[in-house]
């Protein structure tokens, strides 16, 4: 039986076939390049302008919310490192539950992070629409969004190398920022060269944790919303110069400056704005410079946020045409969206991936600053499932070469325990967005997608046998 045959049989190919069959694309990317395409997918709105969402759900306490999530975070970490590791693709977690579970978890898993992510794109060129309009109220922000869309495409059909170094170079704007906005914060609070603001806002107002534990659970679902894209760093796998090495230290490296930068900016946030009166339309980063007097900072700042949606965003778009270019390789997906460029870039599949910025388009022209909320409420179900189905994954990994006695790279501590509480907290977290404003469309949207993505693989076997038979003869 050809490898075509195999694919059209909806038999799972063996896993070092499938890996080989994303084969063509040049490993270029440096462990560096990989950590900043992690902090420049992850650090975008769910830190500047989503963490406007969790401090008004938990208050101060939203600290504990963003501790909860990295909890959460870490566990999906540690199995997608051993994961990449043994079978470096572009796939990633699709093609690792392709492997390990059957292949409709890995069409569904990739189709729908695909359309999820396209939907995330989106809101990061909306919300880079909001912060332009800091300094042009006038302009309208479908006239940016056409901008910054052509950019993005552009830059994701240069060669990998080009994109990880603009990309580095992109990611390290806003970390360099960062760490200037840590020390600044931790000064106004200490009265290091400012009056001192002390800690005062951290009980003021209804305390520290003004909606108590339940505020602090549900700050854990927009926590979660604001790490995802860590499982990034796994598809960069099949681009990654010695990715045994290189996958697992930028995991290890993005996961640690994600808490740092998401805890402590919070914390800082909170201390100096009472958490009351940020206002979900603004950045609560360019609020706290406007609250001590410092307008150069505010536009600084500004700039700051917007090169890191339109960061996030352009990852983004690399993440889902790695996606479709794996789903096309696999037979999933039609034949175009698996060729590559001289230069190695799956430029159909990019050209394809960014509707998710011409739906922000058509969204932005007719419900203006709702479009926002609407785009992250849709689009955050696909988080929460991929890390489900990657823990799920990771269990059936495990398990299986225990059985066969095949050793492999140990990142995660020994037994299942790690993978199963990341598993029942991620449930927890996705039945918890019922409650979340703007996020219930997660549960009203979520299970018809499955069910209509699951009608679509039996179809697509279906189809696939006539040509299989026809190919084997």
């Amino acid at each position: 039986m050809t490898e075509k045959s195999q694919r059209g049989s909806g038999v799972a190919v063996a896993p070092d076939g499938i890996v080989e069959r994303e084969g063509g694309l040049h490993r270029n990317l440096t462990q560096r390049q990989v950590a900043m395409i992690g902090l420049g997918c992850t650090i975008g709105t769910g830190l500047f302008l989503g963490s406007a969402i969790s401090v008004k759900l938990a208050g101060p306490a939203v600290v504990l919310s963003f501790l909860g999530g990295a909890a959460i975070a870490l566990t999906v970490m540690w199995a997608l490192a051993e994961m990449a590791a043994e079978h470096p693709a572009a796939g990633s977690f699709g093609l690792h539950a392709e492997m390990y579970l059957h292949p409709w978890a890995g069409f569904a898993i990739r189709y729908t992070y695909w359309l999820c992510l396209v939907m995330i794109i989106g809101s990061e060129v909306v919300a880079a629409g909001i912060y332009c309009k800091y300094w042009w109220a006038d302009v309208p922000a479908w006239a940016w969004i056409a901008v910054f869309s052509i950019a993005m495409i552009y830059v994701n059909t240069l060669s990998i190398g080009s994109f990880g170094t603009f990309e580095y170079w992109f990611a390290m704007i806003k970390v360099v920022t960062i760490v200037a906005f840590l020390l600044l914060g931790t000064a106004l609070l200490f009265g290091i060269g400012f009056p001192r603001i002390g800690a005062a806002n951290y009980m003021a107002h209804g305390g520290f944790m003004p909606n108590g534990w339940a505020g602090i659970g549900l700050g854990v679902t927009m926590a979660i919303f604001s790490y995802l894209g860590l499982e990034i760093v796994g598809t960069t796998a099949g681009e990654a110069a010695e990715p045994q090495v290189t996958v697992p230290r930028a995991l290890r490296r993005t996961l640690s400056w994600l808490v740092l930068f998401y805890i402590g900016g919070l914390a800082i946030v909170v201390g100096i704005v009472p958490w009351n009166q940020i206002d979900m339309g603004q950045s609560p980063f360019v609020r706290v410079f406007q609250t001590v007097g410092i307008p150069a900072a505010g536009h600084v700042m500004n700039f700051v946020v917007l090169t890191a949606a339109l960061s996030s965003a352009t990852v983004n778009l690399y993440f889902t045409s790695r996606m479709l270019f794996s789903l096309a390789r696999g037979g999933y997906a039609p034949a175009k969206l698996g060729s590559l460029s001289k230069k190695g870039m799956p430029v159909a599949a990019v050209l394809a991936s960014s509707v998710g910025m011409a739906a922000a388009l058509v969204l932005s022209r007719l419900f203006e600053g709702k479009a926002f909320g609407f785009l992250i409420g849709v689009a955050f179900f696909g988080g929460p499932f991929v890390w489900i189905m990657t823990l799920i994954t990771h269990l059936a990994f495990r398990r299986k070469n225990a059985r066969r006695g095949r050793s492999y790279l140990r990142i995660a501590p020994a037994g299942p325990w790690s993978s199963v509480f990341g598993l029942l907290a991620l449930l927890g977290v996705l039945i918890s967005t019922w409650w979340v404003p703007n996020f219930r469309v997660t549960l009203l949207a979520g299970p018809p997608w499955l069910l209509f993505i699951t009608l679509c693989y039996f179809v697509w076997k279906k189809v696939q046998k006539p040509r299989a038979s026809n190919e084997a003869l």
